[in-house]
């Protein structure tokens, strides 16, 4: 797999069947379809896993990567992410493909994430909107539901960018708007200038995971708590190191992301890895379920952000979504993580 609760965490999820990890039905509508969350304060009602887009085009060729958007969507996904750094603009252009030939723009929340690709980099004005001009036409659409502005490489003050995000928005191009890598101050900055009318960041993607807490301090967990915006966690399997299957260096060696999964190859690493595998057994679920059910007892945690190599990682990740983990699960976890 690649980078990519408790009940109180998803007040939204719709109780409608006992269990999701029963196996999908072969007629009919997927059980997932019946589960949404809402996205923040956007209009945005979308199930509480998004399938992300950073092995499209790199370790995976179209065909592969559509297989997989096919699984995802029939297991009641509707929720895809992009950037357009990844591979170039190409993991864009293989979206925008699905999207074209399925003929399912209607059904699909669509974000990308803009200002680390080469030819517009940064989040001036005219970088802004040429980036994101870039995205459409690569994505075969007239408008992003989650634009997100990477932090990372702001290079303009935050009032220029958001009021070049409000004609983005009022011109039908953006509907919602996200942050990537943005501190607490930056956000605290965002509300205020939203009071004078810009738009509103609703949505916040940090890297973030059971192994990786650093990213999100408690800071920035309090700013997106207060503000009601919805976390939206990247590398949310640590690289595919938390689905359990790289235990060895040899096991590393076999993987496209083998280095940085070596990362995670420490006593602390196991011994979560193991704590993941105890509670996945005592439910019947797939360890990287476990890691993502983990991310979902998180409260201000709306969709985890997970990116996976072959359609058969897809049903694993959707039964994640269905469990519920208790609270002596949860201390299990903490105390094998610390």
């Amino acid at each position: 797999m690649g980078s990519s609760g408790t009940g109180s965490a998803n007040p939204a999820i719709a109780p409608v069947h006992s269990h999701l990890s029963a196996p999908i039905p072969v007629q009919g509508p997927s059980l997932g379809t019946h589960v949404r969350v809402q996205l923040g304060d956007s209009a945005h009602v979308v199930f509480p896993l998004i399938l992300g887009g950073a092995e499209f085009g790199w370790n995976l060729n179209i065909d592969d990567s559509h297989a997989i958007i096919d699984e995802f969507v029939t297991s009641g996904g509707n929720t895809l992410h992009t950037a357009d750094s990844f591979v170039g603009g190409r993991s864009e252009h293989i979206i925008g493909q699905w999207l074209h030939t399925r003929r399912l723009r209607d059904d699909i929340v669509l974000t990308t994430r803009v200002g680390a690709h080469p030819d517009n980099p940064g989040l001036g004005p005219v970088q802004l909107v040429r980036a994101v001009e870039a995205s459409l036409t690569r994505l075969q659409t007239d408008h992003v539901d989650v634009l997100y502005l990477d932090g990372s490489v702001a290079d303009a003050p935050l009032e220029e960018t958001l009021a070049t995000t409000e004609w983005l928005v009022e011109s039908g191009k953006v509907r919602t708007l996200g942050a990537y890598k943005f501190s607490p101050s930056q956000l605290v900055e965002a509300r205020i200038l939203s009071s004078a009318g810009y738009p509103r960041i609703s949505v916040l993607d940090v890297p973030y995971n059971v192994v990786r807490t650093a990213d999100f301090t408690d800071d920035l967990r309090l700013v997106a708590s207060a503000q009601g915006i919805a976390v939206t966690p990247s590398h949310a399997l640590e690289h595919g190191f938390l689905a359990g299957f790289t235990r060895t260096r040899a096991d590393a060696a076999k993987s496209v992301r083998g280095g940085q999964k070596l990362d995670n190859l420490t006593k602390r690493g196991t011994r979560t890895l193991r704590a993941l595998d105890a509670v996945g057994n005592e439910l019947g679920v797939p360890t990287a379920a476990v890691a993502v059910a983990w991310l979902l007892s998180q409260k201000v945690v709306a969709a985890p952000i997970v990116s996976v190599d072959a359609p058969s990682q897809v049903h694993e990740l959707v039964q994640g979504v269905g469990v519920k983990l208790n609270r002596v699960q949860l201390a299990d976890i903490a105390r094998a993580s610390q």
